[in-house]
């Protein structure tokens, strides 16, 4: 299936869509898709990313055509992660936050469990969140400036 085409079909299938949820999965598909098409690409990485979409199965009817359409997109941002270290916009923000979170909670379990235990939970998840979303804004900087971000 050549972009064009998974362009075309995302297209009709969020004209058709009346959930706002799967509309939002839709336009995430085409937005992606369309960033794919705008990059200067070479024929076997062309070749390459459409090989993806036809493995996908998109031309498939499934019964939950959100949550089968929202794992696809899943699948389909790693493959263009792992093979052309390419991101979604606020990738490492998201992960920063997440592994910080989890980090400044498992930080205030172990060291700050002298104070109040709700206290300290929340300022562990505080400034844990702090941190990671720090760190992740600068990574997401940084692939911007390198061209890396769709």
């Amino acid at each position: 299936m050549t972009l064009q085409e998974a362009l075309n079909l995302f297209e009709s299938l969020k004209n058709e869509a009346t959930k706002k949820s799967e509309v939002k999965v839709y336009e995430r598909f085409l937005h992606t898709l369309t960033e794919l098409k705008s990059r200067q690409f070479s024929k076997d990485e062309i070749q390459s990313i459409e090989t993806e979409l036809d493995g996908l199965g998109l031309t498939s009817n499934p019964e939950n055509k959100k949550a089968y359409f929202k794992k696809t997109l899943r699948k389909f941002e790693k493959y263009l992660k792992d093979t052309f270290s390419l991101t979604p916009k606020g990738y490492y923000t998201n992960m920063g936050m997440v592994l910080g979170s989890s980090f400044g909670l498992l930080f205030a379990i172990v060291f700050l469990s002298n104070w109040e235990r709700s206290l300290g939970i929340a300022l562990g998840l505080s400034i844990g969140m702090l941190i990671g979303l720090t760190i992740g804004r600068s990574m997401d900087a940084k692939a911007i400036t390198e061209g890396r971000v769709f």
